[in-house]
């Protein structure tokens, strides 16, 4: 059997913050011009940032949304940096922001050609329909995440609450395919 992964690579983490306290967004966008903020079209403002290559939304409830960060560590690092720069503009903030990891996204390659057929009847909790998508959907149970499988051996993992979790399930994933003889590698 071959080692677990060929490669793992986190793609997105999304993590939600609240500061406890309401804001005037047209004051944040005095502040920084560079923010987007359109409320007929979006109630939140967007705030980007070029390190960590981020966006967060900040919502006049003081509710936020960062997405675009590569860890839990870069997300938590976006959201710290875009408070301080609030703060630095005048805006005062009064507590600390708590922040939550909603959801992780991570890309894999099992470095294997996977019988989705095969698997939709071995794996519980799987749905396969390729007239309408080409990957396997699998509903992990522990740690509760979903996967998207490709035959080309591909997957997308989602739902994961924590960076250990992605590489938890795909390792179980893998052992699974593997057990299962649902993986096939070129010799």
């Amino acid at each position: 059997m071959p080692e677990v992964i060929a490669s793992i690579s986190i793609e997105n983490v999304v993590a939600s913050a609240s500061l406890d306290q309401g804001f005037d967004l047209n004051s944040v966008v005095k502040g920084h011009p560079g923010v987007e903020y359109r409320p007929k079209q979006f109630p939140g403002l967007v705030f980007r940032l070029k390190k960590p290559k981020t966006a967060t939304l900040i919502f006049s409830s003081g509710k936020m949304v960062c997405t675009g960060a590569k860890s839990e560590k870069e997300a938590r690092r976006a959201v710290m940096k875009v408070v301080k720069e609030l703060k630095e503009s005048g805006i005062i903030i009064i507590g600390k922001a708590s922040l939550k990891i909603q959801n992780i996204v991570a890309s894999a390659g099992l470095g294997g050609d996977i019988d989705l057929e095969k698997a939709t009847y071995s794996l519980d909790k799987t749905m396969y329909e390729p007239e309408q998508f080409p990957g396997l959907i699998y509903r992990m149970v522990e740690p509760k995440v979903v996967m998207l499988l490709f035959a080309s051996g591909k997957l997308v993992c989602t739902g994961a609450k924590h960076e250990e979790d992605v590489y938890e399930a795909v390792s179980i994933l893998h052992q699974r395919l593997v057990g299962q003889e649902l993986i096939y590698y070129e010799t």
